[in-house]
């Protein structure tokens, strides 16, 4: 027969056939899922942070909102019927002279726990740091006082720094009778006295992070500044601290906020006084709040406070990335 036979691709005949795949592309590793798959990936984990971000909305956000809205009104806290007066509560603040003394004494305070609880913080990490046998021992004790409620620590330095407690009964035992202070009952003594409680309970919170910091630098920076003839002192301004950046910056954030909003050590050994020698804004907006039934004005202390904790946490931590990243 001399008619052509139509040739048709068979596996029997030792061809195969390629397998397209549906839609026309052919299957490989070059495949991408489609568009639609990839926004139902993308959406998937929003689902499960919703019901989260919906508490918080309810819990927190709105309640702040609706919160500052009344420091425009006089709102006493009691009577529901409530009028708006505007920027009334905010030009008090700038004609009281409580609150201009709040304000300052904030400042000081903060700035005060800032330096001396990272300073004391660095040192104490570069000595349990060392090759010292006790250096586990030690840094467990130092860190202690950080896991206790500040209230509780508040009491107990309350009843050391009273005129008949254990610190002017010591003094009086070792014959320096001479020193004995009425500490929390002296306006110059008593705002120090609660700054040094404060950096006693958290200077061990600020060794720790130091401590892992110092523990992050490579051995061989260390012999490389041997090597170079560096000193102790070279050493520590030029090797250890550009390489403790991240760390100092996670510290002075916490200080300089925890700082800021401090009241439990001064409400507990203080209660402000003596006089206004210890009052802060937080002390401050409590009393107007719950004492005085001035509760609009409060909120409007208490926005000033937000005010600054967000303005100078921020600037502060724009300021230490800035340098983190220069040294690095």
């Amino acid at each position: 027969m001399s008619g052509s036979v139509d040739a048709k691709p068979s596996a029997l005949a030792g061809g195969s056939a390629p397998v397209v795949a549906r839609g026309g592309h052919r299957p490989g590793r070059d495949a991408r899922p489609s568009p639609a798959r990839v926004r139902r990936r993308s959406v998937a984990p929003w689902w499960f942070l919703a019901p989260a971000v919906v508490l918080y909305v309810f819990v927190t956000v709105v309640p702040s909102v609706q919160g500052a809205g009344l420091a425009f009104t006089d709102w006493d806290g009691l009577d529901p019927v409530k009028h708006f007066v505007g920027l009334d509560n905010f030009r008090q603040i700038l004609h009281d002279d409580a609150a201009r003394a709040a304000v300052t004494q904030t400042l000081v305070i903060a700035v005060a726990i800032t330096v001396i609880q990272n300073a004391v913080g660095l040192l104490l990490a570069l000595g349990v740091n060392s090759r010292i046998r006790s250096r586990n021992v030690l840094r467990v004790l130092l860190f202690a006082p950080a896991v206790m409620t500040p209230v509780v620590t508040a009491y107990l330095w309350k009843y050391v720094l009273a005129p008949d407690g254990a610190l002017n009964g010591l003094l009086g035992a070792v014959g320096l009778g001479s020193l004995e202070q009425n500490w929390l009952g002296d306006p110059t003594l008593a705002l120090w006295c609660v700054i040094g409680v404060v950096v006693w309970q958290f200077a061990g919170y600020s060794m720790v992070i130091f401590l892992a910091g110092l523990q992050s630098i490579p051995e061989e920076i260390y012999e490389a500044a041997d090597v170079d003839g560096a000193g102790p002192v070279r050493r520590f301004w030029h090797v250890l601290l550009p390489m403790l950046a991240p760390a100092t910056t996670i510290n002075l954030m916490l200080s300089i906020i925890g700082g800021l909003k401090l009241f439990d050590q001064i409400w507990v050994m203080t209660n402000g006084g003596p006089g206004h020698a210890t009052e802060n804004l937080s002390t401050l907006i409590y009393k107007g709040a719950f004492q005085f039934n001035e509760f609009a004005y409060s909120i409007a202390l208490a926005l000033i406070l937000t005010l600054f904790v967000a303005v100078i946490s921020s600037g502060q931590y724009w300021l230490l990335r800035r340098q983190e990243r220069a040294t690095q």
